[in-house]
């Protein structure tokens, strides 16, 4: 099976967030408990894992997940890397580095921050390997062809992705014509709606809203959300063709027939 894992629909904070009180009837709904934003590629056997959010081994085990062949990281904020540590287990298992695909930048991030991976320790001491890559215009997973290409997240630049006619876009503030080009004739887009009011380094949701329907694809899915948004009133205020993701969505990669 060829399918996309919205393994967390969350922001930097996740949702519900820490301090803040919240009605029972906004909690009750299990779709506003949002982790952190990542999602997996699966082809077959084999998985390609787009950023390790702070929660990635809960993701994992929720989605009974075993396997991952290799990491696309979109860029090193926090709530897109602080699971990094967790892949040393895919390591032992597989006896081999990760493979990590990010941008130099990027790269260098890692190496500072988690720079145990690539040190050397004595047999016995377990810590997680990375083997860093720039990140190719396309990405092979099984038997899908996954593109990247750029877009801006205030000043930081992005990897957006586009897997046969469905496309994911985190922490996007501004869309270059090169990657607009490349989001035409979209069966599903993913695409970051942060919070109600402006964001200077985010979508927010008119924003998302007035981009998702020039965009025009058969169904657009927020994600990167906020509180502010409660589920099942947001979706009714939305045209039908616009939804909010959910953590545990999961999207088809089969070619139309």
């Amino acid at each position: 099976m060829n399918q996309l894992i919205m393994l967390g629909s969350g922001t930097s904070n996740g949702v519900p967030s820490l301090g803040v009180d919240y009605s029972p009837d906004f909690l009750a709904n299990p779709k506003n408990h949002r982790t952190r934003s990542s999602i997996v590629i699966q082809s077959g056997d084999e998985a390609l894992l787009v950023d390790c959010s702070p929660e990635m081994r809960l993701q994992l085990l929720r989605e009974q997940i075993k396997r991952v062949d290799q990491v696309l990281i979109t860029h090193t904020h926090a709530d897109h890397i602080m699971g990094m540590d967790d892949l040393r287990a895919f390591c032992l298992k597989s006896g081999r580095a990760m493979p990590i695909l990010a941008r130099p930048e990027h790269q260098a991030d890692i190496r500072r921050i988690f720079p145990y991976a690539f040190e050397d320790f004595p047999p016995g001491i377990e810590v997680p390997r990375y083997e860093l890559y720039d990140v190719p215009p396309q990405i092979r997973c099984g038997e899908l062809e996954i593109d990247t290409f750029e877009v801006l997240h205030g000043k930081t630049t992005v990897v957006g992705l586009r897997v046969r006619d469905v496309a994911y876009l985190t922490d996007v503030s501004e869309i270059p014509p090169t990657a607009w080009e490349r989001l035409q004739g979209l069966r599903v887009l993913i695409l970051d709606a942060v919070r109600r009011k402006p964001h200077r380094n985010h979508f927010h949701f008119d924003k998302a809203v007035e981009v998702a329907l020039e965009l025009g694809a058969e169904k657009t899915y927020f994600t990167h959300l906020s509180h502010d948004y409660d589920h099942d009133l947001t979706e009714a205020e939305l045209p039908s063709q616009i939804r909010l993701a959910y953590d545990g969505l999961r999207i088809p990669l089969e070619l139309s027939a």
